[in-house]
């Protein structure tokens, strides 16, 4: 009996609880409008306990998105072995409150209908812990309001899961398995569907807000000036001169105050809804930061916890003065570098939900429409994100599996890339190249599905009236002579050197204009600053007035009298004279462009910075172009040209190519994409001809860009804004071994059961409290027996074992397999066994290993940390926020930051 008792409580176990916190609100003064989400301490929304006794509360409060990204679910999974003992134990938060007799049969896994209606729902609870304050400064790690995902334990508990589903032989059985199979496929096409559906209401209701500057139709005012005026001569579109009647300042120049007034209002409004999704993130230490969300001001601990007394948590330090918490934006800037940091398997608050999917799709409508110099592409990356981290909620085996959630994340983020540019394979590419840092085969292919669901969509909806899925997809009908390679190559060169240039000036304003103390702290100040010198200098040039899609298409297409949607810019000379009044329109417009985009880059806005880079890249290779039309023009004779110029000196060069490839180049000197952009323009142009142009751009670009600035635009704001990120693609020059980061034992970092198997409870609060002040909240301890490593409980599974305590005061845990103490009479869980959660086998390496073999155990397993061992003997313990800390170091010492 003892042995089927002790059988039956070893059998595989998929548990749910619910987790125990709060959301903690703080409330701003009456003259500000931003939203202030302070992620409570996993201990401080616990009920205070004064004799030591804890039991778990019943609170169940959905998440939003504000809550842990990817951590917030409701999933706990226990893995056991074939063996009856315990393998893993994997856990997605870091308190939890159900007790373990009542989640032993119970769980949460609703039907598929009522997690539909939930994910659909905003939730309203946030998990994150508090950072803390360190009683060892100088063992304090970086990024302690982050936690990582553990990718091994991961993918042990989707293993189990799909045995157990394989288990079953009926009928049912096999259909389950078949369900379970098609779930990704669904997800996949959910997510593509959604995602175009939301690119084509942005691009319609963006050129109706985007005409609003200039007019409105008298039939119908949400309509663009193109809808309303389709056919010959337009009499329902009026100006705003002609209806004020030149009141006040006449016809031109009323036009002109109203068009900076809406230009002005339109980025406010846009702005304002951005601060809405302000969040802020105790924390011990203050981080300088430098990226698109920029310059939050400073909030003190009576405003982060809206009152006027000062909150200390139960497990916090008392901050030292002047360190303020880190404050951001979810749905500033593009979010592409989040994006990447959150599928490296690191945790960002609220950039996922549907709180800011909503605001950020609102805000761009209004941002792009204001006429700024920035595009909605690199937010399209953003919330297909979103789009895909909320339709995870749908299917439970990616709502309660980080590892599985990220395949998902991937296929989404290719997936906002393909309705961007048009361009599936360029979708699918992104993800490999850019954002992924896990693509199996398996989400390679499901990647591409979803990429061509998301094309196929857009393309039917139709948003611009013309069957193409973007403005600026062109045709070129005219191939390139041999003799343009030269030229080629020089718009490569000169395109990569204007992105890395473009790096370093938005590095530089960064830590110059907005360091002013007034634009740090109202960030609306330094919108409507913006905005208005947007409107002041861009209204007189008819190249910067228009939307930088219609005017990146009217660069790169071919001049063309039957094309109906190019405009009359005086882009297009047909002699030699009328060269160089192109050109000086063309250098004027480059310079307006050119220093728009740097000031822009980074102001509170949804704003993305593909097209605008492109559009400052098309000004110049278009001026390129219309040099060596110039020269083909004025000298047609030459043996290099001849043949050409014999044909048509204006059709023999295209300016356009030069324009696109120009554009291609300098997004490359950006972004440091290579194949992507490559496959992308290719897709764009649907012209093999013009493959190979675009390739050797591209080299020449890239290799140039790398020369003068090392990081691409997301690599600095990554590293300026301290995330917590480790580069699979780039691996530093390690000349050291594993001993250079392990710090030196200390009692509270171990579990020692030399003298025997049972710990007070007591005793491991304490240790798990400093573990957590300093920053590890999703460390762990290791357990020891004669200075022997036996195994390690993860800190997240210890706190919930403690929590479940009746008694902690004077309870006594069993911290290894006693069989005396292991058999149970009644077959119940013992609270006080904490084996079930101990992982026996850690992942350990000797002091000695290279630190080569440390960074591959990082970026290849995902580990969350390594034991490390000195000839058998434990000797310390690194976690990976540790090494990230330490290649940063290594980097900034190399020069390469």
């Amino acid at each position: 009996m003892t042995g089927r008792r002790h059988a039956r409580r070893r059998e595989p176990l998929v548990r749910t609880e619910d987790e125990d916190s709060a959301v903690h609100d703080g409330e701003d003064e009456p003259s500000q409008s931003s939203y202030f989400s302070v992620p409570p301490s996993p201990t401080g929304v616990r009920r205070l306990r004064p004799n030591m006794s804890r039991r778990p509360s019943n609170s169940d409060a959905p998440p939003d998105e504000r809550s842990p990204l990817l951590t917030g679910s409701r999933s706990r999974i226990r893995i056991h072995s074939s063996h009856g003992s315990p393998r893993a134990h994997l856990s997605r938060n870091q308190s939890y409150a159900d007790s373990i007799r009542s989640s032993r049969h119970h769980s949460r896994a609703n039907s598929w209908g009522q997690r539909l209606s939930r994910a659909l729902a905003d939730r309203q609870e946030s998990s994150m812990a508090e950072s803390k304050g360190s009683l060892f400064p100088d063992e304090r790690v970086w990024y302690d309001q982050f936690t990582s995902t553990d990718w091994v334990h991961d993918s042990i508990a989707d293993a189990y899961r799909v045995k157990a589903l394989r288990s079953r032989k009926d009928f049912w059985g096999r259909v389950y398995v078949l369900w379970d199979s098609a779930q990704g496929w669904i997800l996949s096409a959910v997510v593509g569907f959604v995602v175009a559906v939301l690119a084509y209401a942005v691009n319609v209701s963006e050129a109706t807000v985007f005409d609003l500057k200039d007019g409105y139709c008298a039939k119908n005012w949400f309509l663009s000036e193109k809808k309303c005026c389709t056919h010959g001569p337009c009499t329902d579109w009026r100006d705003w001169d002609e209806v004020l009647n030149g009141f006040p300042f006449g016809k031109k120049w009323t036009e002109y105050v109203v068009y900076i007034a809406i230009v002005i209002s339109l980025a406010s409004l846009s702005c304002l809804l951005t601060l809405t999704t302000k969040t802020v993130v105790p924390s011990a230490y203050r981080l300088a930061t430098l990226d698109e969300n920029l310059a939050a001001p400073p909030v003190s601990p009576q405003q982060e916890n809206g009152s006027d007394e000062p909150s200390v948590s139960p497990r916090q330090a008392p901050e030292q003065p002047g360190t303020p918490p880190m404050i951001y934006y979810s749905a500033a800037g593009s979010g592409v570098a989040e994006v990447r940091v959150i599928l490296s398997g690191f945790v960002l608050h609220g950039f996922l939900g549907l709180r800011t999917l909503i605001v950020k799709s609102m805000g761009l409508i209004l941002s792009v429409g204001s006429g700024l110099s920035l595009g909605k592409e690199g937010p399209y990356v953003h919330i297909a994100t979103c789009v895909g981290n909320i339709a995870c909620r749908l299917f439970t085996k990616y709502d309660r599996n980080d590892g599985k959630r990220r395949e998902v994340l991937s296929a989404a983020a290719a997936a906002g890339v393909a309705v961007a540019f048009g361009a599936p394979l360029g979708g699918v590419l992104f993800g490999l190249e850019e954002v992924a840092y896990f693509f199996p085969a398996k989400t390679l292919f499901r990647t591409f599905f979803c990429c061509i669901t998301a094309a196929l969509t857009l393309k039917f909806l139709n948003p611009y009236g013309t069957h193409k899925i973007v403005m600026f997809q062109v045709r070129y009908v005219v191939d390139w002579e041999y003799f343009e390679l030269g030229s080629f190559i020089i718009v490569g060169f000169l395109g990569g050197a204007a992105g890395a240039l473009f790096i370093k000036a938005s590095r530089r304003w960064a830590k110059t204009f907005r360091r002013i103390p007034v634009i740090k702290a109202y960030p609306l100040l330094e919108v409507v600053l913006v905005a208005l010198v947007t409107g002041l200098i861009g209204y007189w040039n008819v190249l910067t007035k228009l939307p930088v899609a219609k005017l990146m298409y009217n660069l790169a297409a071919p001049c063309d009298d039957r094309d109906n949607n190019l405009e009359d810019l005086g882009i297009c000379p047909e002699t030699t004279d009328k060269i160089p009044h192109a050109l000086f329109l063309l250098f004027s417009a480059f310079l307006v462009k050119g220093l728009l985009t740097i000031v822009t880059f980074g102001i509170k806005v949804p704003a993305g910075i593909y097209v605008p880079s492109m559009v400052v890249g098309g000004l110049m290779g278009r001026m390129i172009g219309h040099c060596v039309q110039w020269a083909v023009m004025a000298f047609p004779t030459w043996p290099m040209w001849s043949d050409c110029a014999k044909m048509s000196p204006t059709s023999c060069i295209q300016p356009g190519v030069y324009g696109l490839i120009a554009a291609g180049s300098t997004m490359c000197g950006v972004t440091r994409l290579s194949v992507t952009l490559a496959v992308i323009l290719f897709e764009l142009t649907g012209s093999l001809d013009y493959v190979l142009p675009f390739s050797l751009a591209i080299l020449i670009a890239k290799w140039t860009a790398d020369a003068i600035e090392p990081l691409s635009i997301y690599d600095l704001l990554t590293e300026m804004n301290s995330y917590p990120f480790l580069n699979n693609k780039h691996k530093p020059i390690f000349t050291s071994d594993l001993a250079d980061i392990v710090p030196r034992v200390r009692k509270e970092r171990i579990i020692d059961i030399t003298n025997s198997p049972v710990v007070p409870a007591s005793s491991l609060r304490i240790k798990l409290e400093l573990l957590h002040k300093a920053g590890e909240l999703d460390g762990g301890l290791p357990i020891i027996r004669d200075e022997i490593l036996v195994g390690l409980i993860p800190a997240p599974d210890l706190e919930y074992a403690l929590d479940n305590l009746p008694d902690e005061g004077s309870g006594l845990c069993l911290m290894a397999n006693v069989p005396s103490i292991d058999d149970s009479d009644d077959g119940s869980p013992d609270p006080s066994d904490f084996t079930p959660f101990i992982d026996p086998a850690p992942v350990a390496l000797d002091i000695r290993s290279p630190m080569d073999l440390v960074y591959e155990c990082f970026v290849k397993l995902g580990l969350r940390y390594i034991c490390v061992l000195r000839d058998g003997r434990y000797a310390g313990m690194t976690h990976k926020k540790t090494f990230v800390k330490y290649v940063r170091e290594l980097e900034e010492k190399e020069g390469t930051i």
